[in-house]
C-alpha cells in the first residue's frame, strides 16, 4: 500500500485509488453544488480485504472537507458505516431536515 495514489475524476464524478498502476477502488458521487452524495464505494474483487475502501473514503472525505463548501450525504452503506466508526467527522454530514 506504499504506492497509493488518490484522484478526483470530476468528469466521471468518481474518486479513484490506484496502487501503483492498478485501479483498486472507486467511490462514486453526485455533487449538486451544496452537497456531495457519496453513492457507491467499490473495490475491485481481487484487491478486497486490504482496507482500500477505508482509504478511499477517508481521502474523499478529507478532500471534501478541504474544499470547505459542501456537506456530505452518505448514500452508500459502506460510507455510512465509515462515518459511524469516525464520529469525529460527523460535522461534515448534511443535517437531517425535519418538517
Amino acid at each position: 500500500m506504499a504506492d497509493l495514489s488518490f484522484a478526483d475524476d470530476k468528469t466521471a464524478s468518481r474518486f479513484t485509488l490506484h496502487d501503483g498502476d492498478d485501479l483498486v477502488s472507486v467511490l462514486d458521487y453526485r455533487d449538486d453544488g451544496r452537497t456531495v452524495a457519496l453513492t457507491r464505494a467499490f473495490t475491485v474483487p481481487t484487491f478486497r480485504g486490504h482496507g482500500y475502501a477505508a482509504v478511499i473514503t477517508e481521502r474523499a472525505v478529507d478532500a471534501i472537507e478541504a474544499a470547505g463548501d459542501r456537506e456530505i450525504i452518505p448514500v452508500c452503506w459502506y460510507v455510512g458505516e465509515w462515518f459511524e466508526a469516525h464520529p469525529e467527522r460527523a460535522g461534515l454530514l448534511q443535517a437531517r431536515r425535519t418538517s
